[in-house]
């Protein structure tokens, strides 16, 4: 006879063969709202596909292999020979192929293109984030690019193909590329102004030899890299080819690869370079103008990652809690419980509804949403990467012992939690970008304002807010000191204006209580309990 204790019992089954798209009703909304409705039934296929491929257990597989076997470094082959290779495990090779066969290097140009692209990256970087990296800086380079119609012409189509191709060969033979960047140096971080890297011009037009030490280098196996370094005009932007026309590799010295805390799956180094041949993109001396059109692209990725994160947290918590049973009951019925989920599913849904917001504007060519986005990419790259943290930590705790386990997957989204927040600027940076362009622009603050104008009238709670809002932004006098404040205020009020115009009564009442009314406490799972949470929670839970 079987021991009986040897019985599994009151364990939720895994969360796995479901469709990542379609079980999330605030995303699935967000792109009906957005997309065209000629392209409605095209979009909504493409990503239910890309949405279940997310959501089974091959891709879950993936995402656990190449977390556990992160990438190793390759200074020299046998011989001796550098050759400063990357390697990775076939499943970091797995996750690429499907991003970029996706399409999730493709939205410059392509119809809708952006909200399908930022819905498709907010789905599949839910079966694993860091390979989202590579993706996002391909993405983001083709703005900067197109400040060079050659360069534009010669790498754009490689940069937006669907057809990936790993390894390292002449550009012109490959029929996909990847892009990296390298901004940051030892001596500056975020003070890119105080790079030391020399561009030193040679005799071809716009050719250039760098020497110098790249701090933060992301994605070093990739194809070509926007960075940074002071050219005779000044801090200016070169194109970096890891394998010449000719087929002979630049100099492309990698010194190491970074141990970071999260994000394992990814290579991020230090890179030296020493005569490295580049291009300039753009004018000399305007180095940082022509690259924050990637960083402003790849802003807007950090806070699809984040709002992907905190969407797989949810998911987790509240299918745990739908299956696991406590004191009688089912945890999700537990007043406490419900009051916990409801809150997190209040932070998930804020962050994907501003998300979607964003990307709409991007594939609008308005003048008035092009201001906008200038205040509401750092105002929600700041806030929302800043939350992914708390709702990650907490939907661990709803998993209890469970959560803290490595195979529930927990710990790799709490790990992953804060990278969004630092890379491409961390807080401060965001506030203090956020502050200029208040000061310098007002034509941004008109925009956005008139954004948050539209939900005027629809709950006094938000009524309010926007009224402390607008006091706080009339003075800008030592504004540096509470900038965090006004950026913070100025996130959750966008937030609560879309979620009052687009989100079921139930979720915006919530919202507007607790962020806009203060009916809140500092942790999670204190909302007004006459709220209808249940409601909140079950439109959050992913049926399977």
């Amino acid at each position: 006879m079987a021991a009986t204790t040897h019985t599994v019992t009151n364990q939720a089954p895994p969360l796995v063969e479901y469709d990542v798209f379609t079980s999330d009703r605030a995303l699935s909304e967000g792109v009906e709202r957005h997309v065209a409705p000629e392209l409605a039934e095209e979009v909504r296929e493409e990503l239910a596909g890309l949405g279940r491929t997310a959501g089974s257990f091959q891709a879950q597989e993936w995402g656990v292999q190449a977390n556990e076997n992160p990438p190793k470094l390759r200074t020299h082959d046998r011989y001796g020979h550098r050759i400063d290779e990357v390697e990775f495990h076939p499943a970091w090779h797995r996750l690429l192929d499907r991003a970029v066969a996706a399409g999730l290097t493709d939205a410059w140009g392509r119809p809708g293109g952006h909200v399908r692209r930022a819905a498709g990256f907010l789905v599949w970087t839910q079966a694993e984030a860091g390979h989202g990296c590579p993706v996002s800086m391909t993405h983001a380079a083709v703005p900067a690019l197109r400040t060079d119609p050659a360069l534009a012409a010669e790498w754009e189509p490689r940069l937006t193909s669907h057809v990936y191709e790993e390894g390292l060969t002449t550009p012109s033979l490959k029929a996909g590329a990847l892009f990296g960047m390298g901004m940051t140096e030892k001596q500056g971080g975020s003070d890119v102004r105080a790079n030391t890297t020399r561009a030193e011009p040679v005799a071809g037009a716009g050719e250039y030899l760098l020497t110098g030490h790249k701090w933060f280098c992301s994605a070093p196996m990739s194809d070509g890299f926007l960075v940074l370094a002071q050219a005779p005009g000044g801090l200016s932007c070169f194109l970096v080819p890891r394998v010449l026309a000719d087929g002979t590799r630049n100099v492309f010295r990698i010194q190491r690869l970074k141990d970071k805390l999260g994000n394992r799956s990814n290579a991020s180094s230090e890179v030296e370079f020493d005569g490295t041949w580049a291009r300039l993109v753009g004018e000399e001396g305007r180095g940082v103008r022509t690259i924050i059109e990637m960083v402003a692209a790849t802003r807007l990725d950090c806070v699809l990652g984040s709002a992907a994160l905190m969407r797989q947290s949810v998911a987790q918590a509240t299918h745990h809690a739908a299956y696991r049973s406590a004191f009688g009951s089912k945890l999700i019925n537990k007043p406490l419980m419900r009051n916990v989920l409801a809150d997190l599913a209040l932070e998930s849904e804020a962050a994907t509804t501003l998300a979607m917001r964003l990307a709409a504007a991007y594939d609008s060519d308005t003048e008035q949403d092009r201001a906008f986005l200038r205040l509401a990419v750092p105002a929600a790259k700041y806030w929302v990467t800043k939350r992914c943290t708390p709702v990650a930590a907490e939907a661990l705790e709803c998993l209890g012992g469970n959560g803290y386990v490595e195979e529930s997957g927990m710990p790799r989204l709490l790990r992953e939690s804060p990278l969004n927040s630092i890379w491409e600027g961390s807080g401060n940076v965001q506030a203090l970008d956020v502050l200029r362009a208040l000061q310098r622009e007002p034509q941004a603050l008109n925009a956005f304002l008139t954004e948050i104008g539209q939900a005027r009238g629809a709950d006094h709670r938000l009524d309010g807010a926007i009224k402390d809002l607008l006091t706080e932004l009339a003075d800008l006098g030592g504004m540096e000191g509470r900038a965090r404040r006004v950026v913070e205020r100025m996130a959750l009020v966008l937030q609560g204006s879309l979620l009052v115009r687009w989100a079921p009564p139930e979720v915006a009442d919530a919202f507007c209580a607790s962020r806009l009314g203060g009916d809140w406490g500092a942790a999670f799972g204190t909302l007004p309990h006459s709220l209808d949470l249940a409601a909140v929670v079950e439109r959050a839970r992913v049926e399977v």
